[in-house]
This record gives C-alpha cells, structure tokens and sequence, in this order.
C-alpha cells in the first residue's frame, strides 16, 4: 500500500495505490491522521491505483467522511475501478460518498 498526500489550497489529495486490505489497514491510518486532522476543505480519494478494498480499508474511508462532515469539509472519491465500485454498491458507500 502506497498513500501520497498533496495539499494545495483548500483541497487535500490523497492518492491510494495498492491493496487497502486489513494488514495495511492500520498503517495506512497512521499516515492518514494529518489528513484526518485537518479535513475542512475538499478531501479527494484519487482511488485509480487502487487494486482492492477490505472492510478495514472501508472503515478508514468512513473516519475521513466523518472528520469531513464534523469540520465542515467534503470527501470526493474519484477513479475506483469496477471491483471497488461492487463492494462500494454493495455496502452502500455509493449512497455515502461524492464518487467521480
């Protein structure tokens, strides 16, 4: 697993590439928790490298949503490939998330 941040301005861009899946869950929250921190602008997933999605990785989607939601900011998710948009379609997520 492989997270990037970028911020410029008002928006964060966070750029998932790998496996998000229960071992890499947790240090994938760990390098996430700036972004956590300070969610009150426009948070984008960039989601294109991304290979698969485990409850554990959808858990850390919801964090950031919620962070977003209590300080005032948006969570867009962009560029899931077909497999993730399944689980997303499964669990509801489409419903929850800004999906591009």
């Amino acid at each position: 697993m492989d997270i990037q941040i970028n911020k410029e301005g008002n928006v964060t861009t966070v750029v998932l590439a790998g496996r998000l899946d229960t071992p890499a869950s947790q240090p994938a929250a760990a390098a996430l928790e700036p972004v956590i921190n300070d969610a009150s602008g426009t948070i984008v997933l960039d989601c294109k490298a991304l290979e698969y999605i485990s409850s554990s990785g959808l858990r850390i989607f919801l964090t950031i949503r919620k962070a977003a939601m209590a300080q005032g900011g948006s969570v867009v998710v962009k560029d899931i490939n077909d497999d993730i948009r399944n689980v997303f379609m499964m669990t509801g997520f489409l419903n929850l998330f800004d999906i591009r």
